[in-house]
């Protein structure tokens, strides 16, 4: 694979990642994961 190849590839694994991040710490998924959390340390 070429330095260009692997320049794409690493440009694209970041904006993904950065896409990613967005979604995680969005307001309803920050909530639903809270919530997922609570249920299981209740089910305890």
């Amino acid at each position: 694979m070429s330095t260009a190849e692997y320049a794409i590839g690493t440009v694209a694994a970041c904006g993904f990642a950065a896409l990613l991040y967005k979604v995680v710490t969005s307001g309803s998924v920050t909530a639903a994961l809270s919530e997922l959390v609570d249920r299981a340390l209740h089910a305890v």
